[in-house]
């Protein structure tokens, strides 16, 4: 699925006063963390990930890594916080209209 401006645009809007609901530490990217961020996805479609990193194109790699596994569409990443959004896999959970 890939996102149109106005799409991104609303995302960005809903997400500004989300919180990370996960958070990467220093062990990266675990089979545990990557569950975490899939189960989160589900559940609220638009979620803030904070990637801890050393450098740019290392943070950017994960971000990539949890794009690809999860289906996710990265919205934004600024800095180490990555707005991500996928539609729910639960139907009844479908939350976000898409103008």
């Amino acid at each position: 699925m890939s996102l149109k401006q106005q799409q991104k645009r609303h995302l960005r809007r809903l997400g500004h006063s989300l919180k990370p609901v996960v958070l990467t530490g220093a062990a990266g990217l675990t089979p545990n963390v990557m569950h975490e961020i899939d189960q989160a996805l589900d559940d609220h479609e638009l979620v803030k990930v904070k990637v801890v990193a050393d450098d740019r194109p290392d943070r950017r790699a994960r971000i990539q890594q949890i794009c690809d596994e999860t289906g996710a569409e990265l919205v934004q990443a600024m800095g180490n916080i990555a707005l991500l959004f996928r539609r729910s896999r639960i139907d009844k959970k479908q939350r976000i209209a898409l103008p």
